[in-house]
């Protein structure tokens, strides 16, 4: 199998796919895109299934030399993409053919972009999935939950198409704004008394420095958390509030129990949407039912999944 030669990995390139299900009740946390919304639609230009393995590109600086004739695309930050010089958009599928070399520059806006190809990338398995989880050592190209190095080859098929596409205007998102990001309370909120949530739900948090694919780290005004002596199991976009008072937003990579209290979940479509955003940018939150929560959620999986 041929496919496409990595020349520079850019800082953290990492095979993801539908994320390990099933496996969190023996500890092993489900990894998986940081954003399903831009990863969605590069498999959804491809004709690609639901969660087929593509590749995850933290901030850039990426460039491939492809091996075969393929079909790619590419979704999420915003960045100059050149094949053989000439410059591409974004959001958009294109023909590669063997020989040619596609440079991703470094986002300038956004954090994360998603390349497909179709068909998917290939790579095998680690209990049901090729996602790589550096903590865990799981999946990715070795198996072992390693970002791509220079030299790797990620393997794909050719695809056929008659022409490039490209993803309407109105459903790409502007990562340059947040707005606001929306919670749905619930877990330990009612141990936190009203001063506590409002105090949440009032101020202006910046993301930290420190924030990973396990966890986004806020920072504010701390928060007084209530006591828990004993540790359940957290899910992803669960918000827990350590003893110092500055909230943590669970991630693709979370781990699967933890003893901090909860304050509620990030609605996913902008857990999505954090996933994106850059250090120290400027958060505020607002509250949201569970159940409209679900019915957006239903929606877009209405709209991929078909």
């Amino acid at each position: 199998m041929s496919g496409l030669r990595v020349l520079r990995p850019g800082p953290r390139s990492l095979l993801q796919d539908g994320g390990r299900q099933g496996w969190q009740h023996l500890g092993v946390s489900p990894a998986g895109p940081l954003d399903w919304h831009a990863a969605a639609w590069a498999n959804r230009l491809l004709g690609n299934a639901w969660g087929a393995p593509l590749l995850e590109i933290a901030l850039g600086g990426v460039e491939l030399r492809a091996e075969v004739d393929v079909w790619l695309a590419l979704s999420g930050a915003e960045t100059a993409i050149e094949l053989d010089g000439e410059a591409l958009p974004g959001w958009s599928r294109f023909a590669v053919r063997a020989g040619q070399r596609l440079r991703i520059g470094f986002a300038r806006s956004g954090q994360c972009l998603y390349l497909a190809a179709a068909g998917g990338f290939r790579a095998e398995p680690v209990l049901g999935s090729v996602s790589a989880q550096a903590r865990e050592e799981l999946g990715g190209l070795d198996g072992l939950g390693s970002p791509l190095h220079e030299g790797d080859l990620l393997a794909c098929a050719g695809g056929a198409f008659a022409r490039g596409a490209s993803v309407p205007w109105r459903y790409r998102p502007d990562y340059r704004t947040t707005g606001l990001l929306r919670v749905i309370t619930g877990g330990d909120a009612v141990e936190f008394g009203e001063a506590a949530l409002a105090g949440f739900f009032e101020q202006v948090w910046q993301l930290g420095a420190q924030s990973d694919r396990m966890g986004a780290r806020l920072q504010g005004e701390a928060l007084q958390a209530p006591r828990r002596q004993w540790s359940l199991g957290v899910g992803r976009g669960g918000i827990q509030v350590p003893p110092d008072g500055q909230p943590i937003i669970l991630r693709a990579d979370h781990q699967t129990m933890g003893g901090y209290p909860v304050l509620g979940w990030l609605h996913p479509l902008d857990l999505w949407r954090l996933g994106q955003c850059v250090a120290q940018q400027r958060l505020r939150f607002t509250q949201v039912s569970v159940s409209d929560a679900q019915a957006d959620l239903r929606e877009f999986y209405r709209f991929f999944k078909s």
